[in-house]
């Protein structure tokens, strides 16, 4: 019980980590609850003449915007599917997290809704306690199932640990690189295609512009505090390393790699302790010439720099990953209803409403064929994350994971940027402390 509890925490801590989730706080919450009780009553009094089947559906919503989206998807849903299926939606706070916490009381004291969207790193606590509906043969005979990369349901049974998907993809955020293309001009620098090119455009965009003898230009805005294990995990497989064993050769020359970027002086001194507002404070005032994050950012980008800013997917060498935070879907096991529920994500996965909600939120589509809409394809920034997304993956989930990105990572990285580790000796700290 206690690596259960251990793991609640580390939940919490993850699913905030790559994607903020508890925004704005929502002033529209208690009227959509309202609301939800009012389509129940109806529902109910519809399902007990026979002449629908009722879902009800917990999730919750960055702001007021997109919660007004989600009860759209659902009276569309409603009155769109043949199969007399109603959908109640109610909405719940994120609250850093306790979303999760609350959701798992809810369904292990036997309430709680049948449907709900969800975090992955919430999945281990929940099949531990056999509270998930198995989506296999539900997949297995779903018409669209090829339209989601077969990657994306690989990271979904990585989630449970198990070899089956109890998780149904909904929309993902994949981190890319940014990079301001006047600078790679003036450098002579083309985007890079490889890991190497990468590496050599760091050092190459690393430069003295103003003739005074110091850099004011650094190729790269490396991320060394928490939440830094996210663009750093591209380093190390791109080498061919994983997130099983951190000691391989393959991943300790990825730390290296990583390593050298700071004592070549290709990254801010400060990179030890830089986190997410730093690296885009320094990628904004010109500091750096590239930088990793997601869509998330790509307004207050264009905002800054109008068209002289661009990306491209973190490329690849003997291997290839990038970072996924993602919002998915689960149908619980306590549903009566299951293929019913089943209709209700398929809609939110492949139909109507995931155009609906990825064009609203900017998040990136699992659909393929949403993905291949002009509202996407002519957007730069979504087409480097959905060229990213076939490689697109999470660390582990462990009842150590929180101890890790929190303290483990940053200190442990902190040392061997300083020279007070070899990247051997980090990669074997970090292994232990993951794994042991």
């Amino acid at each position: 019980m206690k690596k259960i509890l251990s793991t609640v925490l580390a939940l919490m801590l993850c699913a905030g980590t790559l994607t903020a989730c508890g925004g704005k706080k929502d002033e529209t919450s208690s009227e959509a609850a309202s609301s939800a009780a009012s389509a129940a009553s109806e529902a109910s009094s519809e399902a007990a003449t026979g002449e629908s089947v009722t879902i009800t559906h917990w999730y919750w919503a960055d702001n007021s915007e997109y919660s007004a989206v989600m009860q759209e998807m659902v009276k569309d849903f409603n009155e769109t599917n043949d199969k007399g299926i109603t959908v109640v939606a109610e909405e719940y706070p994120w609250d850093g997290g306790k979303y999760s916490e609350n959701l798992f009381t809810a369904v292990m004291g036997g309430g709680g809704p049948d449907t709900a969207s969800w975090k992955l790193t919430a999945t281990p606590l929940f099949t531990a306690n056999n509270l998930l509906a198995n989506l296999d043969g539900m997949i297995e005979n779903w018409e669209d199932k090829d339209l989601i990369e077969p990657s994306l349901y690989d990271v979904m049974k990585q989630a449970s640990g198990t070899d089956s998907i109890y998780v149904m993809p909904w929309n993902t955020q994949i981190l890319y690189v940014y990079y301001r293309p006047s600078m790679f001009e003036a450098a002579g620098v083309e985007v890079p295609t490889t890991y190497d090119e990468f590496l050599a455009a760091c050092e190459k965009l690393t430069r003295d512009t103003d003739g005074d003898g110091k850099v004011d230009v650094y190729g790269f805005g490396m991320r060394g505090a928490k939440g830094g294990q996210e663009p750093w995990g591209s380093f190390v497989q791109a080498r061919g390393g994983n997130f099983e064993d951190f000691t391989t050769p393959e991943a300790v020359q990825g730390m290296q790699d990583f390593m050298d970027l700071y004592t070549k002086g290709c990254v801010p001194p400060t990179a030890t302790a830089d986190g997410f507002n730093e690296i885009i404070a320094n990628f904004k005032s010109g500091k750096t010439a590239m930088t990793i994050h997601h869509t998330g950012s790509s307004a207050g980008m264009v905002e800054t720099f109008g068209d002289d800013v661009d990306a491209f997917a973190f490329p690849g060498g003997k291997g290839r990953w990038t970072s996924m935070g993602d919002t998915e879907n689960v149908i619980f096991e306590s549903c009566e209803n299951k293929e019913a529920a089943f209709e209700w994500l398929s809609y939110l996965a492949t139909g109507k409403g995931q155009q609906t909600w990825c064009v609203a939120t900017g998040n990136v589509p699992v659909s393929k064929e949403v993905q291949q809409l002009p509202q996407f394809q002519e957007d730069k920034f979504m087409k480097a994350s959905i060229e990213g997304a076939p490689y697109a993956g999470i660390f582990p989930i462990r009842d150590t994971t929180t101890e890790w990105i929190s303290n483990v990572w940053p200190n442990t990285v902190a040392a061997a940027l300083t020279g007070q580790m070899t990247a051997e000796q980090a990669m074997q700290e970090l292994q232990k402390a993951l794994y042991e």
